[in-house]
């Protein structure tokens, strides 16, 4: 394991900023390109009106995926922040459009993810 030093600032700005690990990193053109995407699957699922998920308890199944979506909002960094700050707040409504925004506000999170892991490969040395 590479000292924590050398990816917890890329990985932390990651999550933070979509895409800023990699322009830390000084690979320009796919932090802007994951900047762009994760930014624009959240804004989609914002206008679609998607529902943010809370971590709720009651049976397992509840619980597990109201748990995992939180997770996947929470993921998004700033984005979610700044839209739970600025007062976002839907509720869960009928409607394919609804549904859909909120699977892209919860996918928008786990791209973010897979950038971070992204970001932590490249600073530890063990991807070009």
């Amino acid at each position: 394991m590479p000292p924590i030093g050398s990816w917890a600032p890329a990985v932390a700005l990651g999550w933070l900023i979509p895409g800023g690990g990699h322009l830390l990193l000084k690979r320009t053109g796919r932090g802007v390109l994951l900047m762009v995407s994760v930014t624009s699957m959240f804004l989609c699922g914002l206008m679609m009106r998607g529902a943010m998920f809370q971590p709720q308890s009651g049976d397992l199944l509840t619980t597990l995926i109201n748990t995992g979506g939180f997770v996947g909002d929470i993921c998004s960094g700033i984005l979610y922040l700044l839209s739970v700050w600025l007062g976002y707040s839907t509720p869960d409504m009928a409607g394919h459009v609804h549904d859909y925004g909120t699977k892209f506000l919860v996918t928008a999170g786990l791209l973010n993810v897979l950038a971070m892991v992204d970001a932590f490969e490249i600073a530890a040395g063990r991807k070009d």
